[in-house]
């Protein structure tokens, strides 16, 4: 393959420089390099290039089955009858026998659900209805009758006073897709999108029990997506991790009603550290962080231990958080996204504590970011913006002590998936993965725009061209 050499490129220096990038590495990074017979020459034009923008934290085949499903929280759905009116829509609008599947619903919308209040609006058909969270869906009475029975025994299956269920299924993704047919997705679209948007890498979240449940990402890696993958395994995942995939943590799902023993979860932590990887919590409250904190004291930490989002973190966690190296892999796109709820809903004592960036920074813990899309916004750019302002779509500021400067934000994205919290710079050895922007690096820093790249490279070979 012939080099790819970028000239006048602005790397944040006093003068502009040339990149060449052999055999889909940085083989040279400087001011005039020598043109070559046969170079693919990429004219920067000023503008900046950074390395290729890595999502650490989100979930590749929930993103792309949204494409497949209906909205039915905020800002598209906000009140019950626009509710009805959108699950009546979808009903009209399917052939018959064909599941409804709904996504971000929010309880401000039409209250608690649950099957007969499904019903109500859509009786004969199957639906199902996913929490904001990605944790909960509810299930009408038809999509119930389709389940195996099996499933409906299953403990993630709430049941009401007189052992009928209601509907609502919590943490049983994995068993939903074996037991219904399995939901057609395509990735090539979102794999193109993130690439106009300067994405080289992902991290997908979504922990994967066994190894065919990663067949779908391995499809995705070879032919669809141009974007290298490094995907999350649950305890005792059973397989080798296709040779397509970078094998990341081992993720732990962590709910407050239903924690595991401490002593459970320091044998899957060194199990992980046996294995050389990293364990990757998720923790969105105190208790779960805490619960995190004192598995990795009892286990020891080890390098590529990760906090996932971090919602809630108290100021007593983070002399603990530095002292064990831990990395927080945070999600500050949920303070635009969901703010002015989080001002509304959570306690005062709390709200300071959501989504730490510039004090855990200040502290000297170790920081990445992730867009934990599709339960969060899917443009970096964008969760850059929050992580910089803290404000929500009501223009509301959450946490305004938290924030931090433009480079930091950036820099969030910029780390390798097997050490998150160190962003990568543009040197001789690295990865040929290229973020090219229209802007030089001041102008930005200060907008933070993913309609500022303008060429996205994987490797050396041009994966979106928006100029």
């Amino acid at each position: 393959m012939p080099d790819l050499l970028v000239i006048r490129a602005d790397v944040g220096g006093d003068a502009l420089v040339d990149i060449r990038v052999t055999d889909g590495r940085v083989a040279g990074v400087g001011p005039d390099l020598e043109v070559r017979a046969g170079d693919r020459r990429l004219d920067a034009a000023g503008g900046a290039v950074l390395p290729g923008l890595h999502d650490h934290h989100l979930h590749l085949c929930s993103l792309a089955a949204v494409s497949q499903s209906i909205r039915l929280g905020p800002p598209e759905v906000k009140r019950p009858d626009e509710f009805a009116t959108a699950l009546r829509s979808a009903d009209r609008s399917l052939p018959e026998g064909a599941w409804i599947r709904a996504v971000a619903y929010d309880e401000r919308v039409a209250g608690d659900l649950d099957r007969h209040r499904v019903d109500a609006v859509v009786p004969d058909r199957p639906v199902r209805i996913q929490h904001r969270t990605g944790a909960r869906w509810v299930l009408n009475s038809a999509a119930l009758d389709c389940l195996q029975p099996s499933l409906t025994g299953h403990p993630g299956v709430e049941r009401d006073g007189s052992g009928a269920p209601t509907g609502r299924l919590t943490r049983m993704d994995e068993r939903l897709g074996d037991s219904l047919d399995p939901l057609p997705l395509c990735l090539a679209g979102l794999g193109a999108a993130a690439s106009r948007h300067g994405v080289t890498g992902f991290t997908d979240a979504t922990p994967a029990a066994r190894a065919d449940q990663l067949a779908r990402l391995a499809t995705a890696a070879e032919s669809e997506i141009p974007q290298r993958v490094t995907a999350m395994t649950a305890p005792g995942f059973d397989g080798a991790v296709p040779a397509v995939l970078t094998a990341g943590p081992v993720k732990v799902l962590l709910d407050d009603d239903t924690l595991p023993r401490l002593d459970e979860l320091v044998s899957w932590v060194q199990e992980a550290h046996r294995a050389g990887r990293g364990v990757a919590f998720h923790c969105v409250t105190r208790v779960q962080l805490a619960f995190s904190i004192a598995a990795l004291d009892t286990a020891g930490a080890a390098p590529g231990d990760r906090v996932e989002h971090g919602s809630v973190i108290p100021p007593e966690a983070v002399p603990s958080l530095r002292r064990l190296g831990v990395t927080v892999v945070t999600n500050p796109g949920f303070l635009f996204d969901r703010g002015d709820d989080y001002l509304e809903r959570v306690e005062a004592c709390d709200r300071g504590d959501l989504y730490r960036c510039g004090s855990l920074l200040a502290a000297g813990v170790s920081m990445a970011a992730g867009t934990d899309a599709p339960f969060g916004p899917s443009d970096p750019w964008a969760v850059m913006r929050a992580c910089v302002t803290r404000t929500s779509r009501g223009g509301q500021v959450v946490g305004p002590g938290e924030g931090v400067d433009p480079r930091t934000a950036l820099s969030l994205f910029l780390g390798p998936p097997e050490s998150p919290g160190r962003p990568r710079r543009l040197r001789t050895g690295t990865a040929g993965d290229l973020c090219v922007l229209f802007t030089p690096m001041e102008e930005t820093l200060r907008t933070l725009d993913a309609a500022n790249v303008a060429v996205t490279v994987v490797g050396g070979e041009v994966v979106a061209d928006n100029r």
